[in-house]
């Protein structure tokens, strides 16, 4: 067996068990659709997350050969891995009789400290690996760099509009990432 396989029982199943979360979560609101409105805000707030660890897969592979399974890269893919988990199992409510837009009102912040945390992370790890070359391309300035202020402007920011504005537009990193080359 490999490093990475062996890392990858541990990184991948969590990143799995995130994704059951979230997904367990529509799940639930949506057979509870016809008691409480989901709105458009958990959803959002769902593929983002979603969106986000499929990615923390994708890089994962990318950078298969330099993932060891040596105890600070297991720890802190756990940390990272655990991170996606709680803030996967915040985004939807656990009883389908709460209130989606309250719950979301109440957690958000916390899936996207969640989110940003987990991302500065992968970014830090990767610069240490392939250096800055090509870091301050347009592609990288738009798509990477501006993940950053866009998220802490969600976080802190009081109108929803902007929040969710800000989570749209984070969403739409993930197309435009895959069609600009």
């Amino acid at each position: 067996m490999q490093e990475f396989d062996y890392a990858l029982t541990l990184f991948g199943l969590l990143l799995g068990l995130a994704l059951t979360e979230a997904l367990s979560g529509l799940a639930r609101a949506l057979k509870s659709r016809r008691q409480v409105r989901i709105g458009w805000s958990t959803a959002l707030l769902g593929i983002l997350v979603a969106c986000d660890v499929v990615t923390f897969w994708v890089f994962g592979w990318q950078m298969r050969a330099h993932i060891t399974a040596s105890w600070p890269m297991m720890f802190a893919g756990f940390l990272v891995t655990g991170i996606y988990y709680v803030a996967a199992s915040l985004i939807f409510p656990g009883s389908p009789d709460e209130d989606h837009e309250a719950h979301f009102a109440a957690n958000y912040r916390l899936v996207l400290v969640g989110v940003l945390v987990c991302n500065l992370a992968l970014f830090g790890w990767v610069v240490s690996i392939v250096g800055t070359d090509n870091l301050f391309s347009a592609r990288q300035i738009v798509i990477t760099w501006s993940l950053i202020p866009v998220t802490l402007a969600a976080i802190f920011a009081r109108e929803r509009a902007l929040v969710l504005g800000c989570i749209g537009w984070l969403i739409m990193l993930y197309p435009l990432s895959l069609v600009w080359s």
